[in-house]
């Protein structure tokens, strides 16, 4: 089964829409999801950017928060922009990193994302994030005791580094098994139809 990596950060708009529909579209492929959450400030910060570029120019801001609210609306997603934007999503991360291995990784996320973009939720409050895992039927103290391990820390560090050393610039991002990149939520389409070619172009 042809993996696509998807590589996403939960203070990032485009990858909540991504997050709400790339189980449902890998599954109707034959696709296999290997979730990657990370933390796009190390990467932002490399660039010289203190925060999200939508907040750095406002013109395009105003532009994203539009262009969410119509494309929530057509498939069905509430939107608002939380207040403050972007949040801090440490917390949610290394609780996404530590539900890999357990298999409410998605779950979770999607969870978050929903309770986010949708509910206007402050996703950087752990107890914004304990009642989520209770939500989902995970237990939240061993959720968030696991999150606060070294190893998950470590994890999370080595995802985001690694997210850079592979070129991934920004979310969401889709990286196939050959190494190519696709970014943001309107090129999932493109990543699967690439995953899926019987022969690889560029090894």
């Amino acid at each position: 089964m042809p993996v696509i990596e998807f590589w996403y950060e939960f203070a990032s708009t485009y990858s909540y829409l991504a997050a709400m529909r790339v189980q449902d579209v890998a599954a109707d492929e034959g696709i296999e999801i290997a979730w990657r959450p990370f933390l796009l400030g190390p990467i932002f910060k490399a660039n010289g950017w203190e925060t999200s570029p939508f907040n750095l120019y406002p013109a395009k801001g105003r532009y994203m928060v539009r262009d969410i609210e119509r494309q929530a609306a057509a498939r069905g997603l509430r939107f608002a922009l939380p207040q403050p934007f972007p949040a801090n999503g440490l917390h949610a991360a290394r609780i996404a990193t530590a539900g890999i291995a357990a298999g409410w990784c998605p779950a979770f996320t999607r969870a978050v994302f929903s309770a986010q973009f949708a509910g206007g939720a402050d996703i950087s409050q752990i107890e914004t994030l304990r009642v989520l895992l209770a939500d989902i039927g995970t237990d939240p103290d061993a959720a968030i005791e696991a999150s606060q391990s070294p190893e998950v820390k470590e994890d999370l560090r080595r995802h985001t580094a690694w997210a850079q050393e592979i070129g991934v610039f920004g979310a969401p991002s889709f990286v196939t098994a050959d190494g190519e990149i696709f970014w943001g939520d309107d090129r999932l389409e493109q990543a699967v139809v690439w995953a899926k070619r019987e022969i690889v172009l560029y090894p």
